[in-house]
């Protein structure tokens, strides 16, 4: 790899990893600049990663780079494709490596919310209008999904996260549990379990991803799981 581009907080949480390759860095609300940057530097001929946190097809960089690509018509083939003859156009070959997704790593450090069928919905109305989130929120939770939600609160979003528990306590008991993971296997972790009537006093942000139950989600001491209904079917103890 000769050149990584990301979000500067990313760039800057594995430095170790990437010690003498030129990087290429930006600010937030920059993804289209860092998605064209990595495109044109892998378009010259250089090994280039453009990195994400969590997943990079999971409310991240993957898709924009697929759409930039589509939308100014650059041939791409997957990385191991067929090996080009002379004269086929050149193209841009791309590979998609997964990560662990911030719903997968907090359900974990949770116990195991998420056994059963679940929603995830991001409460940022940036890209999608709000409108369009309430219905989602709403089927999801008429539809009685675990609900995982991402972005729920930032400084200049403060609304969206009170009016997401009205919608979705519509369907569900006050008294639901939601757990709130902040900060997942970084240095500021914090796992907590609350319920969906006390969730607007608990401290979230943009690190935070929420995991709201289904009827039949349980809290058992300090876990939140989500039967996937073996005891219905099964004599268990």
């Amino acid at each position: 790899m000769e050149c990584v581009v990301g979000y500067g907080l990313y760039i800057d949480l594995i430095q170790p990893l990437i010690e003498g390759k030129e990087t290429l860095r930006s600010g937030m609300m920059k993804e289209v600049a860092r998605v064209e940057a990595a495109i044109a530097a892998a378009m010259s001929g250089k090994a280039c990663a453009l990195v994400s946190s969590g997943d990079p097809g999971i409310y991240a960089m993957a898709g924009l780079v697929f759409e930039t690509c589509q939308l100014k018509n650059i041939p791409l083939r997957p990385l191991g494709g067929k090996a080009l003859g002379e004269k086929d156009p050149p193209t841009l070959r791309v590979e998609v490596i997964p990560g662990i997704p911030a719903l997968c790593a907090g359900a974990a450090l949770l116990g195991a919310p998420l056994t059963h069928d679940f929603a995830v919905v991001s409460l940022s109305d940036l890209l999608t209008p709000w409108e369009v989130i309430a219905k989602r929120l709403d089927a999801a939770a008429r539809a009685d999904f675990v609900i995982v939600i991402y972005n729920p609160k930032s400084r200049k979003r403060t609304w969206q996260l009170e009016a997401a528990r009205k919608i979705i306590q519509e369907h569900r008991s006050p008294d639901t549990p939601v757990g709130v993971v902040t900060g997942a296997m970084r240095p500021n972790q914090d796992v907590r379990i609350v319920s969906l009537a006390a969730l607007n006093e608990a401290h979230v942000d943009m690190q935070t991803t929420l995991f709201i139950g289904s009827r039949s989600s349980n809290r058992y001491l300090d876990f939140l799981f989500t039967p996937r209904g073996y005891s219905d079917k099964y004599e268990i103890g």
